[in-house]
Formats: structure tokens, sequence, C-alpha cells
């Protein structure tokens, strides 16, 4: 009869003791290595949106929107220093009851892409710079400059209707959110009464003036005209009055998108 030593008696306990934790530390390397790639992904998938977010809470200021932009071609150099130097800029940037700024630069770049004036149509031959934009304290008026290039037409030469209406909306919006109590509201009602064909490849000045405001309502009127040459009064294009109403829920949505 053979008598185990023990040698052997060791072995044999200690066999499914080595196997058990192998397989314990098998279980928890699959574990973790699941969880690094699954945190990899996550990060990966969602770090495009990380500078959006950081943009949409921590809009620039409208001094800092005035450097933001670039331009890069020698027509939109000519058509940035134009406007910057125009004797309108001039004299409202010495006004000091407004401030000047570039609302589209505010939007966060992968929204701004997607936003239909600020990237769509923005560009060579659309609207070739982001609009210069002068804001009376308090939302009580409005005056902005921009260039309509060829790109923009209904007819050949002539600036779409639907475009100026945009524009329009935007602008007359855009003056009166300072009025609102969350400064953000929604267009209830537009009405657009077109004057003259607007040219394309021209300068436009938008001008907008809130002519009442009561509590979560606002009313605004204004209009686009030309940018006239010296000793010239300017053409008005299209008149329009509209009704912004802020919504109800408007104090969360101040917080997630702010002004522009």
């Amino acid at each position: 009869m053979d008598v185990p030593n023990a040698e052997t008696v060791g072995e044999e306990l200690n066999e499914p003791v080595t196997k058990r934790s192998f397989g314990f530390r098998r279980v928890l390397n699959t574990v973790l290595i699941g969880i690094f790639f699954t945190t990899a992904g996550f990060v990966m998938a969602t770090a495009p949106a990380i500078p959006a977010i950081n943009g949409m809470l921590n809009p620039p200021t409208d001094a800092e929107t005035l450097d933001m932009f670039k331009p890069s071609d020698e027509i939109s150099q000519e058509v940035e220093k134009y406007i910057h130097d125009h004797p309108l800029a001039r004299s409202l940037r010495t006004n000091p009851d407004f401030s000047e700024s570039r609302p589209h630069m505010k939007i966060p770049k992968p929204q701004r892409d997607q936003n239909l004036t600020g990237g769509t149509l923005s560009g060579n031959d659309k609207i070739v710079v982001p609009p210069f934009v002068w804001s009376e304290k308090g939302g009580k008026s409005l005056v902005s400059i921009s260039y309509l290039g060829k790109d923009l037409c209904g007819h050949p030469g002539i600036v779409h209707g639907g475009l100026l209406a945009t524009l329009l909306d935007e602008g007359l919006a855009r003056c009166c959110f300072p009025a609102l109590p969350n400064k953000i509201g929604m267009t209830a009602n537009l009405n657009i009464n077109y004057r003259k064909p607007a040219p394309a490849e021209s300068f436009i000045v938008l001008r907008a003036k809130a002519v009442k405001v009561e509590g979560r309502k606002a009313w605004v009127e204004g209009h686009i005209e030309t940018v006239p040459k010296e000793g010239q009064e300017p053409v008005v294009l299209v008149e329009a009055s509209a009704l912004f109403v802020e919504p109800k829920q408007a104090a969360a949505m101040a917080r997630v998108f702010p002004i522009t």
C-alpha cells in the first residue's frame, strides 16, 4: 500500500485553489478590459461635443467676438475693411449707448456650421463676412451691416426675398431680446413689405427698433436699406414688423442657449 508523502498531499490540496485563483483573475481582467474600452469609447465619442458644450455655457463676450473672425482671401478682406471703416460703423462705435459685436461668433463652431445664416449661407459669394452688429442698451434698437454675394439670388442679380425675411427675423429678434425678462424669445408673428429689389454683391444696413415691451412680449419694427455712396440717401428695400414672445420655460432655455 502506497502512502502519500507530504509533498504529494500539498500538491493535491493546492491544485483546486490555484485553478480557482486563475479563473477569478481571468474574469477580473476581462471585466477591467471591458470597462477600459467602454470608457475610452465614451470619451472618444463625447470629445467633439466638449468644446461645443463649453462654448454654449461660456460664450465669448461682445468684445471678444470682434477678433474671432479672420478673413482668409482678398475679397473677404476687402469686405471686412469696408464695413469696419465705414463712417456709420465709426459713428456707432463711438456711441456709448451701443455695444459692438459679431453675434454669429458666439455660436460654437460645430453648431455654427449648421446655422442657416452663420454657416450654411455664409462664405464666398454668400454672406461673405459675419455681420457687424451694434445693439443699444436695454434692447431699444439695433443696427447691422452685411454684404450679400451673388449666390443668394432668387432672380439673377436680385437677392432672394426669403433671405431678406430671414435676416429681418433674426435682426428684429436680436434687437429686443435684452428687453425680455430672460433675454430670449421666439417669433410669434412676422410681417414683410418689399419696397425695392435688393441687388446682389452689395452692402446692406439692417435697422430695428423695439416699439413696445409688455412682460414676455416685445413688438419690433425694422427695415433693410442700401449703404449709399457719399452724398446720397439710403434706399429702403424691405420693411418688417414682428412680435416676439418669451417661452414660459425661458429661464431654463437661457442657461442652455445664451443670447447670440
